[in-house]
């Protein structure tokens, strides 16, 4: 037993407790990238996923060829205009129709064939929807609508002659996704997945490699050697790349022969673009371990600017042309979006040369910007 009674050792307890308090408070304060994280982190959360993240698919573009244009033909496709959850674009023909969801300018097509009204008075008219399958949540979503808008159409000229019994049937959507005929989703994750693959081992990773050095005290040996800034920079991103690129090569493999994704896009294209992202994501961390000086608050940071929006606003998980505006012009500056993209339409749809040339020279310009900024971060100075 003690020798003094519990009465007694309670202030003792008080008083060291509440130093203990005050000293992790003034800690906590004096430490910014904590409270940040700590207080920003989750209001930006709530905010990202109650205003900006959305599944719902609005104004999807659908492509509509009409081939009969007689009155009824007319009536249907005003009843896919009738909704906000569709945005026909009017095509001349089936040659321009396919141009444009190859292009991913729509997400799917309706065609109204040239016997529609002769087969409507004999009760088996048919609507052809083609889908783009790269994304197969919205491409089951759009179909649900499209035949939902036919149906209503079918019912409301049943009513208008008269016919009370239900004739949705009446007119049959013929349909059949393209670029993902199986619906298989994982042929729409795993792409993305390499894109999250490649956004955590690049800048996470590197993104202590100099903040290590910098606690260590070994970047301040280096500096009084004739070494260059630029020459740090590529020493450290050359052998990730090596990791990144050994990464990728899994990736691909896991890919075409465990998860039998297809591959329909050229292989080195894949490639190329792939290790061109790998190293914006590489020279990412590389900046943020030059700005911070610490291990531990860039590797927060590398996380809050590299793998959450990789995830949450690169197109992986929704569309986004479904959250506002502001949410999508924030998407478009990150290279992880323009990757994503690419990434999916080589391996579901094949070379599309307009976008392989127009997100690769995105990312070039992502690397070369990180490669100058992190080299003026390393200048021979101790301030």
């Amino acid at each position: 037993m003690s020798a003094f009674p519990s009465s007694q050792r309670a202030p003792g307890f008080v008083r060291r407790f509440v130093a203990l308090l005050r000293k992790e408070t003034r800690q906590l304060l004096r430490d910014k990238s904590n409270l940040a994280v700590g207080l920003l982190l989750p209001v930006a959360l709530i905010l990202l996923f109650g205003y900006g993240l959305s599944f719902d698919v609005k104004n999807a573009p659908i492509a509509v060829v009409m081939e009969d244009r007689s009155p009824a033909a007319r009536e249907v496709v005003e009843g896919l205009r009738g909704t906000e959850y569709l945005a026909p674009v009017f095509a001349s023909d089936m040659a321009e129709a396919e141009r444009l969801m190859r292009a991913h300018e729509v997400d799917g097509i309706v065609r109204v064939p040239t016997d529609f009204s002769r087969r409507l008075n004999t009760g088996d008219a048919r609507i052809q929807l083609l889908l783009n399958g790269v994304d197969s949540t919205s491409a089951t979503v759009i179909e649900a609508y499209v035949t939902g808008a036919v149906g209503i159409w079918a019912q409301h000229r049943a009513d208008r002659a008269g016919n009370k019994a239900s004739v949705g049937g009446s007119v049959e959507v013929m349909q059949r996704v393209w670029f993902n005929e199986a619906g298989e989703s994982r042929w729409y994750l795993v792409p993305g997945l390499v894109v999250l693959v490649l956004t955590l081992i690049g800048a996470f990773l590197s993104s202590m490699l100099i903040a290590r050095e910098w606690e260590r005290g070994t970047l301040e040996s280096l500096f009084v050697t004739p070494v260059r800034p630029l020459e740090i920079v590529l020493s450290k991103l050359v052998p990730y790349l090596v990791i990144g690129g050994i990464d990728l090569a899994m990736c691909l493999v896991a890919a075409r022969f465990l998860f039998r994704v297809p591959i329909q896009g050229s292989l080195a294209v894949i490639v190329t673009a792939s290790m061109l992202y790998l190293t914006v994501s590489l020279l990412l961390g590389l900046f943020i371990s030059a700005v911070t000086r610490n291990q531990f608050d860039a590797s927060q940071l590398a996380m809050l600017a590299s793998y959450m929006p990789a995830t949450m606003l690169s197109g992986f998980v929704f569309d986004l042309r479904n959250v506002p505006a502001v949410i999508r012009v924030v998407a478009q500056a990150l290279p992880a979006t323009h990757f994503m993209g690419l990434v999916k339409t080589l391996f579901l749809a094949g070379n599309n040369w307009p976008m392989i040339l127009r997100d690769c020279g995105i990312l070039a310009l992502y690397a070369l910007a990180l490669v100058f900024a992190t080299r003026a971060r390393l200048q021979k100075t101790l301030e």
